[in-house]
């Protein structure tokens, strides 16, 4: 499978605006691995009131949308069942090498789906 638009992606994950931080997946290999793009702008909702004075998205925001490509690509694994939701339960050795200002693209890359997968973030494509 190679893209999902918008549509896709609403008619996958159970999030909706404002919590709906995927804008489209760019490339999916069912049970291998998926990115997707979130294309941060100037009028995001949480910009407003996180550090308006220099406008930062939060950490947890950053990984709620690698959490997201997560879900998308679980849904195309083949040991998917039909009717639960997937949750993301936990991180290991993260780090925060980039700061998520407006204006800026990430991308989102996650291997693997089901138990423990390995995921990246790029900040205008630097991890």
């Amino acid at each position: 499978m190679n893209a999902l638009g918008p549509e896709e992606i609403l008619a996958i994950l159970p999030h909706r605006y404002p919590f709906l931080l995927v804008d489209r997946i760019q490339e999916i290999v069912c049970n291998e691995y998926a990115i997707g793009l979130k294309n941060v702008t100037l009028n995001e909702p949480f910009f407003q009131g996180h550090f308006p004075h220099y406008r930062v998205m939060p950490g947890v925001l950053v990984i709620e949308a690698m959490a997201q490509v997560g879900g998308v690509l679980v849904y195309y694994s083949d040991t998917v069942t039909l009717g639960k939701t997937p949750l993301f339960t936990g991180i290991d050795r993260g780090k925060f090498r980039r700061q998520v200002t407006p204006e800026i693209s990430l991308l989102c890359a996650w291997r693997s789906c089901v138990g423990v997968g390995q995921s990246g973030v790029y900040v205008d494509r630097r991890l």
